[in-house]
């Protein structure tokens, strides 16, 4: 077999033979499901190329899965297993946007959470959004961020999960945001990833000077990080993987082996290889061929 459908549930029980069976008459030459996780997450080898396996095929699959709350990936078996993971932070690893949040101490979230999405849609570009927004926090204490992180901050479902398993396997594990570098290093520890690069907040006498360090990590900056760590490590493009939600993701999404939109925008869904919009981070491994047994979660 040389193809592989991964089906994953939003719920531990919410895939039944049902709908196996009926995905499986919809794909070319395939043959018994394995399941990842009974109830979650199993996986549909077939055989397909490029004249075989159309949008009909991809209609009819997911014609079968119907309204379930269930997210389906479609890859090559070769190289299933990455060994680099890039992933995005805010809204991906996270469950916030930080700078809204510190926007909430200005009395301003309402307005820069607007700016926030218009970029993160691609309505508008990133870097000069980040600018104007940063401006707006002019003044704001450096304590704030102290306690932002604390008290405002979660991972999302699976996060830890992700980077654990995937380090513990041997890939390397990077966060690479267009946020702010105070929380990346702390989610990255948090979570279990190995490094992380985002932007630098300037702060002078305890106070946020309202600029941020230039050049701005953006999009372009995204995808340099990738292409950097795939060559440094000598890995092929196949043996990549990224995570995002937003419209600066989506170079980075489209150059990796596998790139997954997670309950993401809109623009970033369409063009992405892979889309979760209803499990969590832990979609990810089973995207990946891992087993529920295999996840590392301390």
């Amino acid at each position: 077999m040389t193809h592989v459908l991964t089906l994953i549930a939003a719920r531990a029980d919410g895939l039944d033979e049902t709908v196996i069976d009926r995905v499986c008459d919809a794909l070319p030459h395939a043959c018994q499901a394995n399941w990842l996780s009974p109830g979650e997450a199993c996986d549909i080898h077939f055989d397909t190329n490029d004249e075989t396996f159309n949008a009909h095929v991809r209609n009819t699959v997911h014609a079968a899965v119907g309204d379930a709350l269930i997210d389906i990936v479609f890859q090559p078996i070769e190289n299933r297993r990455k060994r680099l993971l890039i992933a995005d932070m805010d809204s991906t690893l996270i469950g916030q946007e930080c700078i809204d949040e510190l926007a909430d101490f200005a009395g301003l979230k309402p307005k820069i959470a607007a700016i926030t999405e218009r970029a993160m849609r691609g309505e508008i570009e990133f870097e000069p959004a980040l600018r104007e927004r940063v401006a707006l926090l002019k003044g704001l204490d450096e304590s704030v961020l102290d306690i932002v992180f604390d008290e405002h901050i979660t991972l999302n479902p699976g996060a830890r999960a992700l980077a654990r398993t995937m380090s513990s396997d041997g890939a390397a594990t990077v966060i690479v945001s267009g946020g702010f570098t105070f929380f990346t290093a702390r989610v990255a520890e948090a979570a279990g990833f190995e490094t992380d690069q985002a932007n630098i907040l300037e702060i002078s006498a305890g106070k946020l000077t309202g600029r941020v360090t230039e050049p701005i990590l953006g999009q372009q900056a995204k995808l340099d990080a990738l292409r950097h760590f795939r060559e440094t490590l000598g890995l092929s493009v196949a043996q990549t993987l990224a995570v995002g939600d937003g419209a600066n993701d989506l170079a980075m999404l489209r150059e990796a082996g596998l790139g997954v939109a997670y309950h993401a925008k809109p623009v970033v869904a369409e063009k992405a290889h892979a889309r979760i919009e209803h499990g969590n981070l832990t979609a990810l491994l089973f995207a990946q061929g891992y087993n529920r047994e295999e996840f590392v979660e301390d």
